[in-house]
């Protein structure tokens, strides 16, 4: 046991444009160790550098997350120091981002003392950590409590529930159909859900009452909802959205490794088509490597039926075949205005991107 044998007076910290000051018992600004170093080392070379080397993007995401589990860290000691409960700490990393940003009122520091007494638990996590989540969660959780979740992948998850929660414990999954290639809290916004589709797929045993209340959340969020099984899920999201995130980074890995094209030239003459791929290539890679694991049969046999009429396309293109890939490619065109019919995306030009006016 560690016993505090200083005073240790709570400080003020205050962000001015030279850096962070911590405002001490005699009104004085003191800097933060950061802002002595960042003024007295000559490092601005080395990580104009490292920022090159991985991008500007990926530069800013890696210090943000740097800066935060610093301040953390600061906070916690200081917590320690002044004998202070920190009932909100973390290791949590978007759990504090969350509740910075006032998306939740409170972060637990376990599994455990955040399911205690709940009445309904959503689970948003990578599809990997489902399994431990359940066991984690099963002896804590209250007589009628409804776990749902916004996995993309329903089939294993499902089968993980029943052999770890049983049939007593109400697990209705719950896939909603939006977002963008940006993950995290701060990447959420009020209008995400709204017109967009939310796949509910019950057991056969799940109560209709509960089916309908997690219903009733989606269409509360916007969303139209729909009701189907987990492999037909699986079957349709694997055509409609996990063969086109594996063929946008491997689109995007191919011409990256190309010996005749520098990564600048693809960088610099990439038309829009690839910028597309690029974006959805972005996204995030533990979330779709979960995907793609956890729905492997649906999306290996997508794959399969993907590479035979890309075979065709290929042939056509070997010998001249015009009417072959004419035919092809007026088909494709009508899905394209179909989606729109549908609303799931505008008819603008570019796809609505703002445009440049010329100088």
């Amino acid at each position: 046991m560690i016993t505090n044998i200083y005073d240790y007076p709570e400080l003020q910290r205050i962000n001015k444009d030279i850096g962070r000051y911590y405002i001490d018992s005699n009104d004085c600004p003191v800097p933060s160790v950061t802002t002595v170093l960042n003024k007295t080392s000559n490092k601005s070379d080395s990580i104009q550098q490292w920022r090159n080397r991985v991008g500007e993007e990926e530069a800013d995401r890696i210090t943000k997350q740097s800066t935060d589990i610093g301040s953390m860290v600061h906070e916690a000691l200081e917590y320690h120091l002044n004998d202070k409960k920190w009932e909100n700490f973390t290791d949590d990393q978007n759990g504090q981002i969350a509740k910075k940003i006032k998306l939740a009122s409170k972060v637990e520091s376990s599994l455990e003392a955040a399911v205690k007494n709940a009445d309904l638990i959503i689970i948003c996590t990578p599809l990997s950590s489902y399994k431990k989540i359940f066991k984690s969660i099963k002896l804590h959780l209250k007589d009628g409590v409804i776990i749902t979740d916004v996995g993309s992948a329903k089939t294993k998850s499902m089968q993980e529930a029943q052999s770890i929660l049983g049939d007593k414990i109400e697990f209705i999954p719950a896939h909603p159909i939006a977002g963008t290639e940006k993950s995290g809290p701060e990447s959420g916004f009020a209008e995400l859900f709204i017109n967009r589709w939310c796949i509910i797929t019950p057991f056969n045993i799940s109560k209709k009452k509960n089916v309908n209340l997690i219903k009733k959340l989606w269409e509360k969020l916007g969303s139209s909802v729909e009701i189907m099984t987990p492999q037909h899920h699986d079957r349709v999201l694997a055509i409609t959205s996990h063969l086109p995130h594996l063929i946008a980074y491997n689109i995007v890995n191919t011409a990256a490794d190309l010996e005749t094209v520098t990564k600048s030239d693809v960088i610099k003459y990439s038309a829009s088509g690839f910028r597309d791929f690029t974006r959805i290539a972005s996204s995030d890679p533990t979330m779709w490597r979960d995907i793609f694991i956890s729905n492997k049969e649906a999306v290996l046999e997508m794959i399969g039926r993907f590479s035979e009429d890309l075979s065709v396309l290929q042939k056509a293109v070997r010998w001249n075949d015009e009417d072959t890939l004419f035919k092809i490619f007026s088909e494709t065109r009508k899905i394209r205005k179909k989606i729109i019919a549908a609303g799931q995306d505008i008819d603008a030009d570019d796809f609505g991107r703002v445009k440049k006016n010329l100088k």
